[in-house]
C-alpha cells in the first residue's frame, strides 16, 4: 500500500474528528473516554447475552462477589490503530478472545464466544471513535474484563459474571523522556547506584528470590492474581533505577521466564531463542506474532528452556508484548553483574518493531490476515 502524501494526510484528518487531547504527551495511563460496554451471564439464563453500550464511568458490585473476595477475574490488552487514511483497524483480537476463554476454563468462568468478544470490542472502540490517536501518534488501548460477580461467602466459583470493555487512548508503555537541543533527540542519562542508563531503553534486573509463577498455577492465563504479587520486587527494583524484573523459573532457579509484563527473547547468531510455554508463561500474541515474523525473515526461532548464563552471551535481548510491542534491553544485571547489548537503529529488535507496527497500522501490507477493518 503507497503511503499518502503529506497533503492528504492533513485532509483525512481535517475531516476526523478527535477528542481534545495532547496527542504527542500520552503516556500508558488512563484516560477517561466516552462508552464502555457490559454484558452479563446470570445462573438462570446460563449463557452472556444482551450486552449494551454505556456511558464510561463506575459499575456496581456486591461486597461478597467472586471477583472482590476471590479474585475470580480475567483481562485482556489489545490496540486499535488508525491508518493514513483515517481507517481503524484491529489488530488479532481473535487471539485474544481464544485466551480469555482458555483462561477462564482454568479458572471456573464461562467466556464470550470468539464473535461475542470481538463484536464487544468493535462496538467500544466505534463508540469511543474520536479517541483513537491520529496515525503514528499512539493506539487505542481495549480492555476487556471477565468477573465473577454473582455473591460469593464461600469459595466456590461465582453463579453470575459480568464481561466488561473499556479503552483509553496511549503512547509509548516506558516513555521516553527526551530534551531538545537544535533539532535533536538527546535522551537524559539516569544516574543511581553508580551505574548509567538510558531513559527509555529496558534495564531488567534478575529476581533471583521472588517467583512470578510456579507449575501448576496461573502464570499461563491472564488472571488478574498475577499482576499485583510482584508489585513489591517491581518498586524495589525500579527504586534502584531498573525498568522491570525478569523472572527466573520456581522449579530449578535457574531459567529465565518472563518481565512483570512482558516475554522476553536473545538472539545470537541467526538464532531466537524465547522461553516455552508450560504453564508458567503468558502466551502473548505479540509474542506469538513476532515468531512468526523472524521466521519469515529467515532466522531460527527456538522455544526452549533458557539458562540464565545464556543470557550473557546474547548478541541482543529484546521484550514483547501488547503494550509496549518490541522493546531492545539495554542491559541486565544479576548478582551484581551487569551485561549490556546492542541497541540501536540496525538491531533485529528494531526491524521487527517496524515491521509489526507497519502491519498493525496498514503501512505494510498484510499477508498474514491479522488485522480488521472496522470503519
Amino acid at each position: 500500500m503507497g503511503s499518502l502524501s503529506k497533503q492528504e494526510q492533513v485532509e483525512c484528518r481535517e475531516k476526523a474528528e478527535y477528542a481534545n487531547v495532547n496527542w504527542d504527551e500520552l503516556g500508558f495511563a488512563l484516560t477517561k473516554t466516552d462508552y464502555m460496554y457490559v454484558m452479563n451471564f446470570t445462573e438462570e439464563e446460563q449463557k452472556f447475552f444482551n450486552g449494551t453500550l454505556t456511558r464510561f464511568g463506575n459499575i456496581e458490585m456486591c461486597p461478597s462477589s467472586g471477583i472482590l473476595n476471590y479474585g475470580q477475574g480475567l483481562f485482556e490488552g489489545l490496540k486499535a490503530y488508525r491508518k493514513e487514511d483515517e481507517g481503524i483497524l484491529l489488530f488479532r483480537p481473535q487471539e485474544n478472545a481464544l485466551r480469555m476463554k482458555m483462561g477462564a476454563d482454568r479458572m471456573c468462568m464461562p467466556s464470550p464466544t470468539v464473535d461475542q468478544f470481538i463484536d464487544a470490542v468493535k462496538k467500544t472502540v466505534l463508540a469511543n471513535k474520536r479517541w483513537v490517536p491520529p496515525y503514528g501518534r499512539g493506539s487505542l488501548y481495549v480492555r476487556p474484563l471477565l468477573m465473577g460477580t454473582g455473591r460469593n461467602l464461600g469459595v466456590k466459583p461465582s453463579s453470575d459474571y459480568t464481561f466488561l470493555v473499556y479503552a483509553s487512548p496511549v503512547g509509548n508503555y516506558h516513555k521516553v523522556y527526551c530534551c531538545r537541543e537544535a533539532s535533536l533527540k538527546v535522551k537524559h542519562v539516569l544516574e543511581l547506584n553508580n551505574t548509567l542508563f538510558l531513559k527509555g531503553d529496558l534495564n531488567l534486573m534478575v529476581e533471583d528470590n521472588v517467583h512470578r509463577a510456579i507449575p501448576g498455577g496461573t502464570g499461563g492465563i491472564k488472571a488478574v492474581t498475577n499482576y499485583s504479587p510482584v508489585y513489591k520486587p517491581l518498586t524495589e527494583a525500579k527504586a534502584k533505577g531498573f525498568s522491570d524484573l525478569l523472572f527466573l523459573d520456581a522449579s530449578t532457579g535457574s531459567n529465565i521466564e518472563e518481565g512483570s509484563a512482558c516475554n522476553i527473547f536473545i538472539l545470537k547468531g541467526n538464532v531466537i531463542s524465547t522461553p516455552a510455554t508450560h504453564g508458567t508463561i503468558l502466551p502473548g500474541i505479540t509474542r506469538k506474532s513476532i515468531m512468526e515474523i523472524a521466521s519469515g525473515f529467515g532466522y531460527q526461532v527456538e522455544e526452549r528452556a533458557i539458562p540464565i548464563k545464556e543470557v550473557f552471551d546474547a548478541e541482543e535481548v529484546f521484550c514483547t508484548g501488547t503494550a509496549m510491542v518490541v522493546k531492545s534491553v539495554a542491559s541486565i544485571t544479576y548478582q551484581g553483574k551487569r551485561i549490556q547489548y546492542k541497541l540501536g537503529a540496525e538491531t533485529l529488535a528494531q526491524k521487527l518493531h517496524a515491521t509489526l507496527t507497519g502491519i498493525q497500522t496498514g503501512l505494510i501490507e498484510d499477508k498474514l490476515g491479522w488485522t480488521m477493518l472496522i470503519d
